[in-house]
């Protein structure tokens, strides 16, 4: 068989029906704050909202690097040993 024709299967068995797009662009809109909050009746299109995923998928990176920031100082701050260390350790990892 050649290169071309596995090419083509493959990537037709990868390919998803246009409602199936629909259907996962819809789950994506409800976990978006900023698209979540409009009227059911303002249209979005599929590409604004994975434009808008990736952005909040950063701003989640974002947060969870300052959040590990904050317990890296806070694990400075206490007693190595102590019971705040290991709860702190725990969430780190």
């Amino acid at each position: 068989m050649s290169n071309r024709i596995r090419s083509r299967q493959s990537s037709s068995a990868t390919r998803i029906s246009d409602d199936q797009m629909i259907d996962l662009v819809g789950k994506l809109r409800q976990f978006l704050p900023e698209i979540r909050e409009r009227r059911r009746s303002d249209k979005v299109s599929a590409s604004k909202v994975l434009q808008e995923t990736c952005n909040y998928i950063r701003k989640l990176h974002r947060e969870v690097d300052n959040l590990s920031d904050c317990l890296s100082l806070l694990l400075d701050s206490v007693d190595e040993d102590s019971q705040e260390a290991a709860v702190i350790r725990n969430l780190l990892m």
